[in-house]
């Protein structure tokens, strides 16, 4: 089955849109574009289960506040944001109760997906609202966001929420229909219809985002990067395209999976979760966590950082100091240091489990060139 075939074939589907496909240059909502909007979304909800990732609250906010241009500093952001965010779900509502549709609001902010029990707790929320025949329209919770607990745009915020719901594709709507090899308004641009790998983005070049936006096509490419390399085939195109896009018509440009499907714990440990601290691996550790997949044992431990407790997730670094792997760890930091380094043999009965288990860990690099002699773990 082909990448295009799979977005249209998919029985759950994540579908974002850019502020500048809702909104007006002036900063009020396009009716008439929220609507051709939803009736695609909703037609398309007939077979599948939809989770709509919507931007347009800050923008959707000007108007109303008598702000002539998007603000710049967080405090006026987030009062754009708490009063467009009630125009912006109001006409969501009134536009999908046309099709019958109940449409229910979901804000999130980083903390809520970093730490795992407010992760578990958003994914059955999904579940339910989903079972019930909601349309979720998510947004980051910009009321309360800040620079250091946000997603950084909604494109990557959709990624995340696709592998939070274990959705089958992500699609991406904007004022662009897809990816250019250069400058769309430049002339000779060419659109690049598929994606398969880094070699066919060789030269693309982006641009930066708008007035109204804080994504542009650059974080569409990182967004797309996201999810396909974790097994999601995505497609970018045209908000004006949406009912063609979800038909899966040959629109915009299509990302292929290049890589496994992560399950959704696996997705959250290694793209979501807070850490709160690291574990220094020799040589031989690294080849057995990344290359072979096993558990950590004590005996593979040179060194550890932070102040973590049993149940915390942590980096697991190499030799040289790079990421490597994370996992949950199974010790308090204070008892690390005494285990460290010491086969399974040499512990107390009690100290004998997994530093990390298999099953709590995983890579996020490839595995590792052979490793000197000299460095290797005995």
């Amino acid at each position: 089955m082909s990448a295009r075939d799979a977005v249209a074939g998919a029985r759950r589907l994540v579908v974002k849109v850019g502020s500048t496909s809702l909104t007006s240059v002036d900063g009020g909502l396009d009716v008439a574009r929220l609507d051709a909007l939803v009736d695609a979304v909703a037609a398309r909800a007939q077979a599948t289960q939809v989770v709509l990732v919507s931007s347009g609250a800050i923008a959707a906010g000007l108007r109303p506040l008598g702000l002539p241009r998007r603000p710049r500093d967080l405090a006026t952001q987030q009062a754009a944001a708490a009063a467009g965010q009630v125009h912006l779900t109001h006409a969501y509502a009134e536009a999908f109760a046309r099709h019958g549709r109940t449409v229910g609001q979901v804000l999130l902010t980083s903390h809520d997906v970093v730490r795992r029990g407010p992760y578990r707790n958003a994914r059955r929320t999904f579940e339910r609202l989903l079972g019930l025949g909601v349309v979720p329209v998510v947004n980051e919770n910009d009321t309360v966001a800040t620079d250091e607990i946000r997603f950084g745009d909604n494109d990557r915020l959709a990624a995340l929420v696709t592998h939070v719901i274990s959705a089958d594709a992500l699609v991406l709507l904007s004022d662009v229909d897809g990816v250019y090899d250069a400058d769309p308004r430049a002339p000779g641009a060419s659109l690049v219809r598929e994606v398969t790998g880094g070699s066919d983005l060789a030269g693309v070049r982006v641009g930066k985002p708008s007035s109204l936006g804080t994504g542009g096509m650059a974080s569409k490419l990182a967004a797309a990067d996201l999810a396909s390399g974790a097994g999601v085939p995505v497609l970018v195109a045209a908000a004006a395209d949406a009912r063609a896009a979800l038909d899966g018509a040959e629109v915009g440009t299509v990302f292929a999976p290049h890589g496994p499907r992560l399950s959704a714990r696996r997705f959250w440990l290694r793209h979501m979760a807070g850490t709160r601290g690291r574990l220094h691996l020799d040589a031989g550790a690294v080849r057995a966590v990344v290359g072979r997949r096993r558990s950590l044992l004590a005996a593979g431990i040179t060194g550890s950082d932070g102040d973590f407790e049993s149940g915390d997730v942590v980096d697991l670094v190499d030799p040289r100091g790079e990421v490597v792997a994370r996992g949950v760890v199974a010790f308090d930091a204070e008892e690390l240091p005494e285990i460290s380094g010491r086969s399974s043999d040499d512990l107390p009965p009690e100290q004998r489990r997994e530093v990390v288990h298999a099953d709590d860990l995983v890579p996020v690099v490839s595995p590792p060139d052979p490793v000197p002699a000299e460095v290797s773990s005995s």
